[in-house]
């Protein structure tokens, strides 16, 4: 499953603090349908992202029926990326 969509950088306050772009619900919907033949526990699926230039392997996070691309900080520096940026996130669900 290959999927594209726009979004804000958001930052997450929590014990351990990340930055995230949220797949908007409908995408959401899709992923979660697949879910369980790809979620290798937790809830959590394997994907490949793509923003920009850079490419990198992750996993999103569920979150009130949503999932969360992690951003990290060397893919936030590679881009040149803040809080509050909207970026075009390409997401290739692995299985």
């Amino acid at each position: 499953m290959h999927i594209v969509f726009d979004g804000e950088i958001i930052f997450w306050r929590g014990p351990a603090p990340w930055y995230f772009v949220t797949v908007p619900e409908v995408e959401s919907r899709e992923i979660k349908a697949i879910s369980n033949v790809v979620t290798y526990g937790w809830g959590v699926i394997p994907v490949r992202v793509r923003i920009g230039d850079t490419e990198w392997k992750t996993s999103l996070f569920p979150k009130d029926d949503r999932y969360l691309v992690p951003i990290k900080a060397d893919i936030r520096k590679a881009e040149q990326l803040e809080e509050g940026d909207e970026v075009t996130v390409e997401l290739e669900i692995q299985e």
